[in-house]
């Protein structure tokens, strides 16, 4: 597929051919420009001045969202930190009164003494401070890091609420020796229900618009970190002409030109290609294309292609068939 097949309205799913405005936060849906809510007026100013941008509800909400959980780790932090400035004084004053004692303040066989016991509760909200801290850096993503699953998740054709092939499909002769990696240059998508509908509008432009048998892809991968079932290991795909008889077509669902693919979604796939080695579906030395270097396509975006080329079964030799 080209990257201007297929641009949907994030807001009516109508076909966008033009007077289109783009998100510019981090997913870059596109939707009608009147479909928007803006007025003309505010239309023209995001046109004239390139530091005004428009964000779309989901992003917007998002942000909320994070800010009010970073909002909330910073009172929880600030509500330990009091406490603990309290529980310090404290014991400076004991230890004061304490000076003249033979025994100090806190004695090893002692373990039920005031001082042993501030001691304690120091060290425990130190603790939940701490782990709180993890806990909301995890699920805010404080930190730019994520947790990698490692079990591959996939959805068959019927789980996702496709069509069934018009008739049956070329089998693969396996293992295979080639994986090649495309996009579906369209928009992308990050939950399963938003994934699915995105599949089959791929599997029905496929079908209809081009009279194929089935969906074109192997597999597809979303920004849910899911697997979309296309047709699977054991059949032929209609992704790369002249090269489908000996591979696997993996197509990661969005545009890649200018954005990156989730985490989620590469860690996908690569289980998806760990996997096919293990079932013996791919020779274990298979070698791994971007669509682009196959044929004559912007696919699979310039940034995906580059993350690519850092994974080790990619090549640069073109094969002769």
């Amino acid at each position: 597929m080209s990257r201007n097949a297929l641009n949907y309205c994030l807001l009516c799913r109508g076909l966008v051919k033009r007077d289109l405005i783009i998100c510019e936060a981090a997913c870059g849906r596109v939707c009608h420009a009147h479909c928007s809510g803006l007025s003309q007026q505010q239309l023209q100013i995001i046109q004239i001045y390139p530091n005004i941008v428009w964000r779309c509800d989901s992003c917007l909400k998002q942000t909320q969202n994070n800010q009010q959980l970073s909002e909330r780790l910073e009172q929880c932090v600030k509500q330990h930190e009091k406490r603990l400035q309290i529980l310090e004084q404290s014991l400076a004053r004991r230890a004061k009164l304490n000076e003249s004692c033979k025994e100090p303040v806190i004695c090893p066989f002692l373990s039920h003494t005031i001082g042993r016991k501030a001691v304690v509760i120091t060290s425990a909200f130190a603790i939940l401070t701490l782990v709180l801290i993890v806990i909301l850096a995890t699920t805010t993503n404080l930190f730019g890091k994520t947790l990698n699953k490692t079990t591959l998740e996939m959805l068959s054709v019927e789980q996702w609420g496709g069509r069934q092939p018009r008739k049956a499909l070329t089998n693969l002769t396996l293992p295979v020796h080639r994986v090649i990696i495309s996009h579906t240059a369209a928009e992308g998508c990050e939950s399963r229900d938003v994934c699915e509908a995105r599949v089959r509008v791929v599997q029905n432009f496929h079908m209809d618009g081009w009279n194929w048998d089935h969906i074109g892809y192997n597999f597809l991968v979303g920004g849910d970190g899911m697997v979309y079932e296309g047709r699977g290991w054991d059949s032929q795909g209609a992704h790369t002409l002249g090269y489908n008889s000996d591979s696997i077509g993996i197509s990661f669902i969005g545009t890649f030109i200018k954005i990156h693919p989730t985490d989620e979604q590469l860690q996908a796939c690569k289980l998806l290609l760990e996997e096919g080695v293990r079932l013996k579906k791919l020779v274990p030395d298979y070698k791994l294309y971007g669509h682009r270097q196959l044929s004559a396509t912007e696919s699979p975006g310039e940034i995906l292609y580059s993350i690519i080329q850092t994974w080790p079964h990619w090549t640069k030799k073109i094969p002769t068939t």
